[in-house]
């Protein structure tokens, strides 16, 4: 491992210290911080000149700030002269705002991509992104990892009935397939309405009667899509309702609106940290992605494949 370092911002240090912790490598050392008047600080304090860089930092609540500190992270590498500078951003921000759905509105997600390699980005490392085709914003390698071996494995500890995986829209049909194909299980699907940004109608289709029904999708952010889709699988007579998310992104009642729903339990990663009120709901089990990433960046400073990740 030789050549390679790793820092992190504020967004999530104790995800890069189980990174760390995974290579046997030390976190480097880099004073990220605040002026007086709000603007974002950096330096490095150790040499990176001609190393393997790579910085984690998702791009979670608040965004902007941790946005700004990977874009100024990723600027002070380029100019200390490392050899590359790997982005590792388990949460990518702005990945929503990935195409115009109405007149006069950005596409967010692609301005981000220009933004990080106008910074002196020379690859991407992230997974679960919302929409696949964020990898063709960029004009640098990207290795997009997915959290379903974490998952899966769990899944398959955990949960010994009759299963069957829920996609709560139609985005999310293909992830629910693939586990539903890997798990040996059934497959429904949530046809939900939107009007503006709340939620108005949903629909199921498929049979989850007398079944463990598992909620799939990337992103937990109001709470609002697996709140009402407990309530309608369990209505259409399932035994027991979970979720399995990627992001717990957990903005605005999340936490409340989780605790006074029907799931009984909801799976997420720690690509992003929880808040002390989220980490305090006994309905959260946290699994670690680390060995992934871990694993992934040891392969991409030694040049081997990665491909056998991406399942």
């Amino acid at each position: 491992m030789n050549g390679l370092k790793i820092f992190s911002g504020n967004a999530n240090i104790p995800l890069a210290e189980n990174i760390c912790q995974y290579l046997g490598l030390p976190l480097g050392e880099a004073a990220v911080g605040r002026f007086s008047d709000g603007e974002t600080s950096v330096e490095f304090r150790e040499n990176v000149r001609g190393q393997d860089v790579f910085v984690v930092q998702p791009t979670s609540i608040p965004a902007n700030d941790h946005l700004m500190e990977l874009l100024i992270m990723v600027d002070a590498l380029r100019r200390a002269s490392a050899a590359s500078i790997t982005a590792v951003v388990p949460y990518y921000a702005y990945a929503r705002q990935d195409r115009k759905t109405a007149p006069r509105v950005p596409i967010s997600a692609k301005l981000v991509a220009n933004l990080l390699t106008t910074a002196g980005t020379t690859r991407l490392l992230t997974m679960d992104l919302h929409t696949g085709q964020i990898q063709g914003f960029f004009d640098i390698p990207v290795d997009h990892l997915y959290a379903a071996p974490v998952t899966l494995e769990y899944i398959r500890q955990k949960f010994t009935g009759d299963l069957v995986m829920v996609s709560p829209d139609s985005g999310g049909v293909e992830r629910a397939r693939a586990f539903a194909k890997r798990l040996d299980c059934t497959l429904a699907i949530i046809d939900k309405r939107r009007e503006a940004t709340a939620i108005k109608a949903m629909t199921l289709v498929g049979n989850v009667w007398g079944k463990e029904a598992i909620i799939l999708d990337d992103m937990i952010t109001t709470g609002a899509t697996v709140t009402m889709a407990s309530d309608l699988l369990m209505r259409h007579g399932a035994k027991s309702v979970h979720a399995c998310v990627t992001h717990p992104v957990m903005s605005r009642n999340a936490v409340s609106s989780l605790q006074s729903s029907l799931v009984q339990s909801l799976m997420v990663t720690d690509t992003i940290p929880l808040s002390p009120e989220a980490a305090a709901l006994e309905k959260i089990k946290v699994l670690t992605v680390a060995p992934l990433l871990g694993e992934a960046i040891r392969r991409i400073h030694n040049q081997d494949s990665v491909s056998s990740l991406f399942v």
